[in-house]
């Protein structure tokens, strides 16, 4: 076995990438899974009385070694998908159910963990904490069960792990084998960059001319510039029907049949479990607690979303009959036509401010805001990783190492679109203790040659500085346990940080030290930056449309008994709601990969939403104290939210914070939706 797969050399301890191939993963996760399964019937079987050392404790390092491989095979098939990697994910998905069902299930375990929890008083806090979910998520995994009840929850587990797999690698190929070759004489209305972006796409796929692909980082701005209405239709329809069965794959990538049996199994599971619905079952655990004040929550911000919307779309239709566009107006529209309304009401053009976005620009800004806000300093580091655009830092603070880490910002075929965090290593001080290993990875437009800078859009940068609010929660994460490290938090928190964190790309003393004009050097002018800060909000019923349609549907399908026919009825229910033909959902549930391709966001893709109404009022908190960059206000996020990851219970960590539960008018506010 490849030693390095468990016991990385890289600088800082990161893994030697470059001495890692596909053929070292199927012996290393054999290896690994075998020793994690004794480790775990170790623990078990022990004839010696349960405690909290011989039990919970010791199931924390069970599967270190499994984790390990894991971690660095997971991060490869996500930002470098291959036929072969694919074939491994098919592999391990039901091997590792069949490892969670072990475990989840065995009752000789669930014993154990319950005479300890009986016993877990007089233990510390952190060390109750873990005990107390240990328990919980046995329970909730069905450890209580047994016979046919067991048997079958252990079937879906397994079922449920190819399922999820399969819809992920179907998205993927979708968005990886559609172009769209685009005609130099339909160029009209793309700006320079755009199209050597779309020239730059064409030559990495062994294409002349240039092309449109499904990566956002294209698509988007091709929607938002280009003036010939029939190639913005093509593209748009190709963009939605990921998944769908009329994508690029065409049947072969179908997700239609795996969303129904995955609602059906989701249900199932719960019903084994005593809920009436998957819904109930999911949101039991998390700050929301239950579907009808989740429904509340989007049901208040749905009414001032669509006015905005409504009282919007009527400018973009004048826009459009000014174009002699007489018919009704189409999704493929309202991009095109929002932005022309952006340059006309708030004279901004995106593609003035882009010069002063460039992505080293924006991360001297990220990595500045930590400074200033937590004390952090970052080195480069010269390591091999997955790609040579790739880049890491070594995390420092008074000279002390904090964590390591990673970017990953280009798009490139094969990576899985859109952006997120993840670690390759979580911190904990069991022992001589780990610091985190933390990778933020986006799809950004690459630099049109070697050596020149690569832009960044308005939305862009949102993204990077959110996926970095992802990251300070891993690298100033200070708990004694790795399950509650980080981000192993309530999924509807778990954004409060990365949310948090964009407030403050738009504080003008931030833009004024940061972006500047990449070839002058001169700052932003205060008039440009201010109406690019005004214009944030600009198309705010439109985005958070698209976006509530979305969690409601989520939500809806997983409430009740599972639809036969998810598609129809995700269409009656956004009849009923009355969602506005030219705002479709943002992600219609054939790609829906955060609600579909696992389990994390299912019925919880509002916590973005619940999320920001804490993300708003926590900004509240630094304004308050007229200084952004509050000491005492940051150290107390620090040392209440941030560095405690899951060792207490969300809200808990919350009112410590701010001494109260937030209320809605911050949200609206900071939408523009007031």
């Amino acid at each position: 076995m490849n030693s390095e797969l468990t016991r990385w050399t890289g600088p800082e301890g990161l893994p030697r990438f470059d001495l890692i191939g596909d053929a070292d993963f199927a012996p290393a996760f054999d290896r690994e899974l075998a020793a994690a399964e004794a480790a775990m019937e170790a623990i078990a079987a022990n004839p010696e009385p349960a405690s909290f050392q011989n039990t919970v404790a010791a199931m924390e390092t069970a599967d270190e070694g499994l984790n390990r491989v894991l971690s660095v095979f997971y991060t490869l098939a996500s930002v470098d998908s291959t036929a072969a990697r694919q074939a491994l994910q098919r592999d391990f998905a039901p091997r590792l159910a069949e490892y969670g069902s072990k475990i989840s299930m065995d009752p000789r375990l669930f014993a154990r963990v319950r005479l300890v929890a009986d016993q877990a008083e007089a233990l510390p806090a952190e060390d109750r904490r873990i005990v107390e979910l240990a328990l919980r998520d046995l329970t909730r995994a069905g450890a209580g069960l047994s016979g046919a009840a067991r048997d079958r929850m252990a079937e879906i587990r397994s079922r449920m792990a190819v399922l999820t797999t399969q819809f992920a690698q179907n998205v993927l190929a979708d968005e990886r084998d559609y172009v769209l070759p685009v005609p130099q004489d339909r160029l009209a209305g793309l700006p320079d960059w755009l199209v050597r972006a779309m020239r730059a796409a064409a030559r990495e796929r062994g294409l002349d001319g240039q092309v449109v692909t499904l990566n956002r980082s294209l698509i988007v701005p091709f929607l938002e510039h280009a003036e010939d209405r029939a190639l913005r239709e093509v593209a748009f329809r190709a963009w939605t029907a990921r998944g769908s069965g009329q994508g690029a794959g065409g049947e072969a990538t179908s997700n239609l049949p795996l969303i129904a049996e995955i609602l059906s199994l989701r249900h199932e599971r719960a019903q084994i479990l005593g809920y009436p619905d998957f819904a109930t079952y999911k949101l039991e655990p998390e700050m929301a607690g239950t579907p009808a004040r989740v429904r509340d929550l989007l049901d208040r911000v749905w009414k001032p979303a669509t006015r905005r919307a409504a009282e919007d779309q009527a400018k973009l239709v004048a826009l459009a009959r000014e174009d002699g566009v007489n018919g009704p107006f189409e999704a493929w529209d309202w991009r095109f036509y929002s932005q022309r309304l952006l340059r006309r009401e708030h004279d901004v053009d995106p593609d003035e401010v882009k010069p002063y976005l460039t992505l080293d620009a924006m991360l001297g800004a990220v990595f500045d805001v930590a400074g200033r806000l937590f004390g952090l300093k970052f080195h480069p580091i010269d390591a091999p990783l997955w790609s040579n655009d790739v880049r890491a830092w070594r995390v420092t603070r008074d000279g002390r190492l904090m964590a390591v880490f990673v970017g990953d910002y280009f798009a490139r075929p094969g990576k899985r679109s859109g952006a997120w965090c993840s670690s390759l290593q979580s911190q904990h001080r069991i022992g001589a203790g780990q610091r985190a290993i933390v990778v933020n990875v986006c799809n950004f437009t690459p630099p049109e040659e070697p050596g020149r800078p690569a832009f960044l859009s308005w939305d862009d940068a949102h993204t990077l500085f959110h996926e970095f609010g992802h990251a300070t929660h891993h690298i100033l994460s200070d708990v004694a346990w790795p399950s509650i490290s980080g981000t192993s938090v309530a999924q509807d928190f778990v954004e409060l940080p990365s949310q948090l964190y964009e407030h403050w790309l738009e504080q003008p003393q931030v833009l004024d030290a940061h972006a500047r004009h990449n070839v002058t050097g001169a700052p932003i002018p205060a008039d440009l930056r201010d109406r690019v800060i005004a214009a944030g909000k600009a198309d705010a019923g439109f985005s958070t449309t698209e976006y509530l349609e979305s969690a409601l549907v989520d939500l809806a399908l997983h409430r009740g008994d599972p639809p036969a026919d998810p598609m129809a009825r995700q269409a009656e229910f956004l009849a009923e709601l009355g969602a506005p033909d030219a705002i479709p959902m943002r992600h219609a549930s054939p790609h829906f990969a955060h609600v579909f391709a696992g389990d994390s966001y299912a019925s919880g893709y509002y916590s973005y939403l619940w999320s920001e109404v804490m993300d708003a009022d926590a900004f509240a908190a630094f304004e308050e104290t007229g200084d952004i960059f509050d000491a005492e206000t940051a150290r107390r996020l620090e040392d209440t939210i941030l560095s405690r990851g899951g060792s207490a219970p969300a809200d808990q960590l919350w009112i410590a914070f701010r001494q109260r539960m937030p209320g809605i008018d911050p949200l609206l506010k900071g939408r523009g939706l007031a």
